[in-house]
């Protein structure tokens, strides 16, 4: 079984939530990335940012290191998982500290060449008939 030629780049300790950067990461998965890119551009969440840099890192490594054309990139995985949580306190009633936790995120993206999945579609199917 081939597998398609991929690429990928890791934003760790970001500072944003998790559950927030989910949001924004749900909206982009399975689109085309220079569609993505364009579409992170104009969405309001502050969580768009960091994962649009890594969508960009993820289409330039597969520019560079895998000689890939960026208008033939798809996003084929992206996810988030939870880094380490800073713990801080805050004043509250009568003296007493009142936790603060101040959550921290790993996004990840995988780029794909579409021609090389079509290619990769097709040979599958040529296998099931």
């Amino acid at each position: 079984m081939e597998t398609a030629v991929q690429a990928r780049a890791v934003a760790r300790y970001v500072r944003i939530t998790p559950r927030k950067a989910r949001r924004v990461v749900d909206l982009i998965r399975g689109l085309p990335a220079e569609e993505a890119v364009n579409l992170l551009r104009f969405t309001p969440q502050a969580a768009s940012e960091p994962v649009r840099k890594v969508i960009e890192s993820a289409m330039a490594n597969a520019e560079h290191n895998l000689q890939l054309s960026r208008s033939g990139l798809r996003i084929a995985r992206a996810y988030v998982d939870e880094g380490p949580t800073m713990r801080r306190w805050r004043a509250r009633a009568q003296g007493r500290p009142g936790p603060l936790k101040k959550r921290t995120c790993h996004i990840t993206v995988v780029v794909e060449s579409t021609e090389d999945a079509s290619a990769t579609r097709q040979k599958r199917n040529r296998r099931t008939r």
